[in-house]
């Protein structure tokens, strides 16, 4: 049952990804770009932690992509408030 709920999760991350890198296409916006690679490095390390078989611990490297898509994230949000209205 575990195994279901993390091919789920790891699944909604990259449909996820998916929908933002349409987005990014469409628009040609560096926010739909940020938040697809933060949701494909989140659906990585989800996707990893599953294939390694590791417990849920602090001091684990999946941790450092989590870390990283959600620093992509808050730079996202960043850029797009700093940029120039069109």
């Amino acid at each position: 049952m575990k195994n279901a709920i993390y091919g789920a999760v790891i699944m909604s991350c990259f449909v996820a990804a998916l929908f933002f890198l349409d987005f990014w296409r469409r628009s040609h916006d560096r926010f739909f770009a940020f938040f697809s690679s933060a949701f494909v490095l989140l659906g990585t390390s989800w996707l990893v932690n599953v294939f390694t078989g590791t417990a849920v611990e602090f001091n684990r490297p999946v941790y450092i992509t989590r870390l990283l898509a959600f620093l992509l994230i808050i730079i996202a949000v960043i850029d797009k408030n700093r940029s120039p209205r069109q």
